[in-house]
């Protein structure tokens, strides 16, 4: 057996008639274990400790030991020591009377166990052996176990560290400070949080920061889009059915409220739940229990609900699509994520993060970006938020090579917008299936190209540039065509 393979005891008796029956009493293991030092006093106990860093697996101390440092001071001072190491008290104060304060206030200061040194008239040992063997046994068990424990959870909560770092919210802006602000604020509590915000926005980003900044950061985040399942299956997906409850049931099925058990389920999409699923999720709100389909008895579950949508669900409300009793429960705490065009320079932090990451992760070195390309982009509209600007920096990457120029950001393939902002770009309503005299038709499409021209422009003389006009002439036309 090697020397590392020995329970190490540090023994700090006075008594050399004692220290003499707790070496007895351990002769039986001595293979296994060893006293490694003893001391007279908690003064030299504390100074061994302190300078042989996780030398000592048990201290083994008499309770009245002289030198004044005795007793639960003792242990309360080698504990802030080394958290880990595992106290045993010996004491005559115990041997005929049964004291359970005594006891209390030994284990409160950290002890591991105590027991009755016999009376002097037995001369062989400080205790029943077998008993006395056992407790060493035990407690240097019991400091492997949580010595294991503590290295789990500095790397759970490394793991916690690196996930919040990759799902960090990126932004200065004030409405996203608020937002940070809020989410650590509200993460504390278990309340229910409702995320509003347009399509593209985080709002499942913030759902992971409340959920990792949570005391339920250890357990599971499940997230679901209730728009994405039909409605005939959402019950299923939510609650689990039984194996035999109807055709094609086969095995059980554990449902996400069951799997997010302890922890956070995410419902992006919310409003698109169907009415009837409402009603179930609104009866597990108020109750914290399921029913599973072709299960009589309910299943208690403890989830935190964070719900999102991009829909006003008070409207919802009014028009009898959303349970007024259920969006007063899902709405406890609202959260708005504002559009990524409310976000000023925040555009810029985002565009740098995505060019570092895609930059990266293709192996190419990263572009610098021209002053009138940062203008372009500062004053896009962004209809997909954060999303479309990720997008935008992907395609950016792939396309470019050195420098990010204004020609780089107004290829139709980087600002895809002309789908999108049907307000300004889409030129699909130009014609509405009737003739019209030419100079209505173009006016109509002046209109319509100018707007778009002046969407993705940082400037009207950056407008009237890329349009190959004077600015006064841009000016003009624009005034003869209302948009000024």
């Amino acid at each position: 057996m090697g020397k590392s393979d020995f329970i190490n005891i540090l023994l700090v008796e006075d008594e050399d008639f004692d220290v003499r029956r707790v070496k007895n009493t351990i002769s039986f293991y001595d293979t296994r274990i060893k006293i490694a030092e003893v001391v007279s006093n908690g003064m030299a106990a504390l100074d061994l400790i302190r300078s042989n860093h996780d030398k000592y697996d048990v201290v083994i101390m008499d309770y009245q030991i002289s030198g004044g440092l005795k007793g639960e001071e003792l242990i309360t001072r080698i504990r802030d020591i080394d958290p880990f190491i595992q106290i045993i008290v010996i004491t005559k104060m115990t041997i005929n009377i049964t004291n359970y304060d005594f006891a209390n206030n030994l284990l409160k200061a950290g002890a591991f166990w105590f027991c009755t040194k016999y009376p002097g008239n037995i001369e062989e040992y400080i205790y029943q052996p077998t008993d006395f063997i056992l407790s060493i046994f035990n407690a240097t068990e019991k400091k492997r176990l949580e010595k294991h424990r503590t290295r789990s959870d500095k790397k759970l909560s490394q793991s916690i560290e690196n996930m919040l770092e990759a799902k960090r919210i990126i932004g200065e802006s004030k409405p996203m400070l608020q937002l940070k602000e809020s989410i650590e604020r509200y993460s504390k509590s278990d309340v229910n949080i409702l995320v509003y915000g347009a399509s593209g926005t985080g709002k499942e980003l913030v759902a992971w920061n409340i959920h990792l900044k949570s005391k339920r950061k250890y357990e599971s985040f499940v997230p679901i889009n209730c728009g994405s399942i039909p409605s005939e299956l959402i019950e299923s997906e939510l609650f689990g059915y039984e194996k035999g409850a109807f055709t094609g049931a086969n095995t059980n099925k554990s449902g996400l409220f069951e799997i997010a058990h302890n922890g956070t389920l995410f419902l992006d999409e919310v409003a698109e739940l169907p009415l009837h699923a409402q009603v179930k999720l609104l009866r597990v709100l108020q109750e914290g229990e399921i029913e599973k389909i072709g299960r009589t008895d309910k299943v208690s579950v403890n989830v935190r609900i964070i719900a999102a949508t991009n829909k006003n669900l008070a409207n919802e409300v009014n028009n009898n699509r959303f349970r007024e009793d259920l969006y007063y429960r899902l709405n406890v705490v609202p959260l708005d994520v504002v559009s990524l065009k409310e976000r000023g320079n925040d555009i810029m932090l985002l565009f740098d993060y995505f060019l570092d990451y895609f930059s990266q992760d293709m192996g190419v070195a990263k572009p610098a970006i021209e002053e009138k390309a940062v203008e372009i982009l500062l004053n896009y509209k962004y209809p997909g938020n954060v999303r479309e600007l990720r997008n935008i920096v992907q395609r950016l990457v792939l396309n470019c090579t050195d420098v990010i120029t204004v020609k780089d950001i107004s290829n139709p393939i980087i600002l895809r917008n002309h789908v999108i902002l049907k307000d300004e770009t889409n030129f699909d309503d130009v014609y509405s299936g009737q003739v019209l005299p030419w100079k209505e038709m173009e006016k109509i499409f002046r209109t319509k190209y100018f707007k778009y021209v002046r969407s993705i422009s940082s400037s009207d003389s950056a407008a009237a540039e890329r349009l190959g006009l004077a600015p006064s002439n841009f000016y003009r036309m624009c005034k003869e065509l209302g948009l000024k």
